[in-house]
Parts: structure tokens; sequence; C-alpha cells
């Protein structure tokens, strides 16, 4: 059987914050507005990302060994993704929130929810909640909470294109306005709110906020304002890459393709794993011999997310281009 790539469309999604940038930035043509995510891989019921005009979902279910042996370890056998790939437009703030373990999230019918944020882009002054700047309880979080003022609680963090955040479950968080973000996660849509400036949802009403859950996942001790890890750039023949994160549900690298003037870039993916290629700058072409004689070509531009199988044919990537390479 050819295990080769296929092109991802993205589903959608109108939260209240969101804007046009990923219409105007990446080409997407989504009918939506405002266009806050982009679920650019996933097969999270909902929001499924499409390949031709099946759902993902049923491309596994017929072909679940292109999930390869730890994706399906990671989903206890499911033909299904342990991951969640998004684009987020904050043009105002999110919520300040947090997500739970895969224990806890149990409860709810969902994995937990660890994640990774990339920076495409951040307006000057932007910024990010991450954790509280003190220990906290449930008692002053609360009175917090009703008299708004629980941002003088939290680690606002100045942010900068190409800044890197790993999120665990537990920590208190909330992207600010200003931010363009590719967002690596768990398949889950768990999501606890803690504030949210009053602000009310299409029904006029208040949007709901989750204060028991939240505090029972919560971390409520200080956190450290995170730094940027260090990042070595590796080289091979037209194509360099920086390890970005690593942990037991996905592993994300940064791939810097530029190939002109030089010999094109391996690409193949092994047993363990699919591999999903995000273009977040430029474009490019994969190409690859099927075992059935048959030529593989495929274009991608910013904004394309390609699915490559497990055990995929050798492929040749050719083009300047940045990529976030995704696997379990």
């Amino acid at each position: 059987m050819n295990r080769i790539p296929f092109m991802l469309s993205p589903a959608s999604k109108n939260y209240l914050w969101g804007g046009s940038r990923l219409n105007d930035d990446f080409n997407f043509g989504l009918p939506v507005y405002p266009l806050a995510e982009a679920w650019v891989c996933s097969t999270h019921p909902d929001g499924e990302s499409y390949a031709d005009s099946e759902k993902l979902s049923e491309a596994l279910k017929a072909y679940p060994e292109y999930l390869g042996t730890h994706a399906l370890q990671l989903t206890c056998g499911k033909p299904e993704l342990p991951i969640l790939i998004k684009l987020i437009d904050a043009k105002r703030d999110l919520s300040v929130q947090v997500h739970p373990d895969d224990e806890y999230a149990k409860k709810e019918g969902q994995w937990g929810k660890t994640e990774m944020w990339y920076v495409l882009a951040a307006k000057p002054g932007a910024e990010l909640v991450y954790g509280f700047n003190r220990d906290v309880d449930a008692k002053q979080i609360k009175e917090a909470v009703e008299n708004g003022t629980i941002g003088s609680l939290l680690n606002h963090i100045p942010v900068r294109k190409d800044d890197l955040f790993f999120v665990e479950p537990g920590t208190v968080h909330a992207i600010g306005a200003g931010c363009l973000i590719a967002e690596i996660q768990q398949s889950s849509n768990l999501t606890y709110r803690l504030y949210d400036y009053g602000r009310v949802g299409k029904d006029g009403k208040p949007r709901e906020l989750h204060l028991e859950k939240a505090l029972d996942v919560a971390n409520l001790k200080s956190s450290a304002a995170p730094r940027q890890p260090m990042r070595v750039l590796k080289y091979k023949n037209g194509c360099a890459s920086e390890l970005l994160t690593r942990c037991k549900y996905f592993q994300v690298e940064r791939l810097l393709l530029n190939t002109e003037g030089r010999k094109l870039a391996e690409f193949q993916t092994g047993k363990n794993s699919f591999h999903a290629l995000l273009c977040t700058d430029g474009c490019g072409n994969i190409s690859g011999d099927g075992t059935d004689g048959e030529n593989f070509n495929l274009n991608f531009f910013k904004g394309d997310c390609v699915f490559v199988p497990a055990e995929s044919i050798p492929l040749k990537l050719h083009g300047r281009a940045q990529i976030l390479n995704v696997s379990c």
C-alpha cells in the first residue's frame, strides 16, 4: 500500500474574541467572522478536519496503520488522532482558563489537555497569562473573580514572535489580544473558565464560568515566569531543524526549508507515528515515488497542513518555507 501524504482542510470556530487574520494571513477562505480558530489537524468531534471530502476520522478508521504504533498506544487502540493542531487569532483577550489532566478529564469522557503555543506573530505590547504570581487559595480566587481583580494575582508575560510556551494541565492561563499562535495539544476540548471580563455570548447572556471545576484542577502555587528554552539548529541538505517540544503526547520540530540551489530535503516517517506538517510561512512541494511506480507530487502554501502516514514512502521536500513538524 502506498502511504503517501495528503492535504487537510480545517474546521473553523467563530468565538467572540477572534478576528480576520486567519483568512487574511493564510488565505483559508472560511466563511466565518469572527474567525478565532482553524483546527487544521483534528479528529475531535467538536471540529474535524477533512481529507478531500472525507472526514479525517473516517480515513483513519479505514487505515488505522496510518497513525503509527505509538499514536495508537496513546489512544488505547482507537483509530483517532491523539493530538489536535490549531491556528489561533486572538484579536481580543481570551478568558482566564485552565485545563484538566487525563484522570480528571475521564469524568467528562475526554482526554486531558497538555498544550504548546508557538507564537507566529505578536503586536507590540501583546502578552499572555501563565500561572499565579504568588501562592493563592480558593477563597482568594473566588473573591478576585467576583470583584474583577484576578489580574493582579496572575503572571503577565510579554510575548514576541517565535516565543514558545509549554502549558501543563492545571496551569491557569490566557492568550492576550494581538497574538497569532499555533497550538499543538492533546485531542481535547475541555476548558474551565475562571474569568471572562463580564462578556456576553451570542444569546446576550454572560458566558458561563466553571469556577468549581477550575478550582478542582488548578495549580494555585506561585509559578515562575517561563523562560524561553535553548534552541539548537541542526542542518541537513536543504533544511535546518530545531526541536521545540517533546512530551509523552507529542513532539514538535520547526523545519526551515530552503532548497534554492541545493539538493532537495529528504523526509520519511517511521513506524511509531504519523507526522503533520503545518506550513507557517512560505511555500513548497512534497514529492516521491510510490511503490506502484506512480509519482506523487503535492504543492503546499502558508496555512496548509499535510498529513504524512506512518512508514510513508521516501519523500523529497522542495521550496522555501517554515514548517511545524508534529508527531507523537
